[in-house]
């Protein structure tokens, strides 16, 4: 009967982690509610609003014809204020159907023109206040809106912060609707804006956009804001946290890390941002992009594009000397040609990402020792 009860204990304290309530609510007092600071949309997190016009349109349809929308999740603060955990895009397009919207800076985002949809061809071109150039929803039409009601579940703030997290992770995760860095972007400003502003910072760093050449679809993604969460991670970690086992579900860690730090910002960001921007300044000065890329031996050049093995040899493995303030070596492209011309063809084939990071991360610091 152990097992059970075992059980049993586990599923009682894991439900007093998450305090939750309730109940439906009018647009018109979500509106209210927008309107008086006590709802809160996270401008910061408007960086991933990225729905149509054409989709937007269909959510509004869906409120004149009375569909269901999903439920809408949001977290109490200290303060009482609900902070929107799932359901940005609704409450985003609806706010800025009405002209409320504001951005990150305060200011009123464009009011929504609608889109003709499937149902309603007639939605073409209206906005919600009637002007010289566009025809407006009528009164009653912005009365239904205004009264249709939301289910909105609330988690409370006895809720402990590492809860209100994961049940983020997991809502996203069900829809897919972000990438992975994108989902742990949202995680980190849900610990601290602030330290997610210091993040953008040191990935828009000079030397660190030269060396990466990120493509474009790379950038949408935010793997730039990926590639400066591993750095953080990685360069100064002690070996005994560098095995497989130690880096062990890698994404899951990258999530945990990043709110664990972004909890506890400032802390010492001043000198690390000093060590990034010095470790990248460093490669630029000695190399530049070619430090990421692969080393080709029989054509006596570095060909291709960006490779994450090479940032993590090269990169944590300079920030790691910078940091400790141990002698390094600064010809950086002999070096990376010493390091490719030891790799086996396929080398990294069915490697899982713990296993390269365990050996390659360790190496970067070895083969990078004066």
């Amino acid at each position: 009967m152990s097992g059970p009860k075992k059980l049993d204990d586990q599923i009682s304290e894991a439900r007093r982690t998450i305090s939750s309530d309730a109940y439906p609510m009018s647009i018109g007092e979500l509106t209210n509610l927008y309107r008086d600071g006590e709802l809160n949309v996270r401008p910061e997190f408007q960086r991933f609003f990225r729905w149509t016009e054409l989709q937007k349109s269909r959510l509004i349809e869906s409120l004149l014809l009375g569909i269901p929308i999903p439920s809408i999740f949001v977290a109490q603060t200290s303060e009482g204020i609900w902070e929107v955990v799932d359901g940005l895009q609704r409450i985003s397009t609806i706010l800025q159907l009405q002209g409320l919207l504001r951005d990150r800076d305060g200011d009123l985002i464009e009011p929504l023109v609608l889109r003709g949809t499937k149902y309603l061809p007639g939605l073409e071109g209206r906005q919600w206040e009637h002007t010289q150039k566009v025809k407006s929803l009528t009164n009653a039409q912005r009365l239904d809106i205004k009264r249709s009601k939301l289910d909105i579940k609330i988690i409370k703030r006895e809720s402990s912060p590492e809860a209100k997290y994961d049940l983020f992770q997991r809502l996203n995760s069900y829809g897919m609707s972000f990438t992975p860095q994108e989902m742990r972007s949202a995680l980190i400003l849900s610990a601290s804006a602030d330290y997610f502003s210091w993040m953008e910072r040191l990935a828009s760093f000079p030397p660190f956009v030269e060396t990466t050449l990120l493509s474009e679809r790379l950038l949408t993604e935010k793997y730039d804001l990926e590639l400066v969460l591993r750095w953080l991670v990685l360069f100064n970690r002690p070996p005994s946290k560098l095995t497989q086992q130690a880096l062990r579900d890698f994404p899951s860690l990258l999530d945990d890390e990043a709110v664990a730090m972004a909890e506890r910002y400032p802390g010492d960001t001043p000198e690390i941002a000093e060590v990034f921007e010095e470790t990248f300044k460093v490669i630029t000065s000695n190399g530049g992009e070619d430090v990421f890329r692969k080393w080709d031996t029989s054509r006596r050049a570095f060909r291709g594009s960006f490779l994450n093995t090479a940032f993590e040899v090269f990169a944590t493995g300079v920030g790691y000397h910078v940091a400790n303030g141990t002698p390094y070596r600064t010809d950086l492209l002999e070096v990376a040609r010493e390091f490719w011309s030891t790799m086996p063809a396929g080398f990294a084939t069915g490697r899982s990402t713990e296993a390269r990071l365990a050996e390659f991360v360790p190496r970067g610091r070895e083969l990078l020792a004066a």
